[in-house]
């Protein structure tokens, strides 16, 4: 079933590309609601009382996983949709999960807006990267993209690990 799933997401993708002048930000604006449910419905499954919750000590907590998926939009989408962060409220790890869940919603929200606005003539464009290194508009959107799938993949670990299962596994 999983094959079936990937080769439909790979001829969707090619029909959108084969369609465009802007193959990579049609692209991203398909990718963004299915990251978006995945991503909301995962922080929903997680009771509050397990936000505290990290696997090892090195790890961070749920909460703090959040917060990190919360601020990477935000930034990333600022990159690409070449304006200002938003002002979030100062999270805490000791946050109420509706409040971190709330400021999750906005992050996505900024994002499709931020998304909505892109054209691939733009990719090329200089923005500041990890560390504040120059880098081409173009790494943000796959840095987004690959953070989605990285920050999913965690949440389902933990998720796991309290013995409940992730969105996507779920029937």
């Amino acid at each position: 079933m999983k094959k079936v799933v990937c080769i439909a997401l790979i001829l969707t993708a090619n029909a959108a590309l084969a369609q465009t002048k802007n193959p990579v930000s049609t692209v991203l604006r398909d990718v963004l609601p299915r990251q978006q449910k995945k991503l909301i419905a995962a922080v929903g499954e997680m009771p509050a009382a397990k936000f505290s919750y990290k696997p090892t000590p090195e790890q961070m907590t749920f909460a703090h996983l959040v917060m990190h998926i919360t601020e990477s939009n935000n930034h990333l989408c600022s990159l690409l949709g070449d304006g200002a962060a938003p002002k979030a409220s100062e999270l805490k790890e000791t946050d109420a999960k509706e409040k971190l869940a709330a400021e999750l919603q906005e992050s996505f929200d900024y994002c499709a807006k931020a998304v909505e606005k892109m054209d691939d003539s733009k990719l090329g464009d200089t923005v500041k990267g990890h560390g504040g290194e120059p880098a081409p508009r173009a790494w943000a959107a796959i840095a987004l993209t690959n953070d989605w799938a990285d920050h999913y993949a965690a949440a389902a670990m933990y998720l796991r690990l309290n013995g409940m299962l992730p969105p996507t596994a779920k029937k």
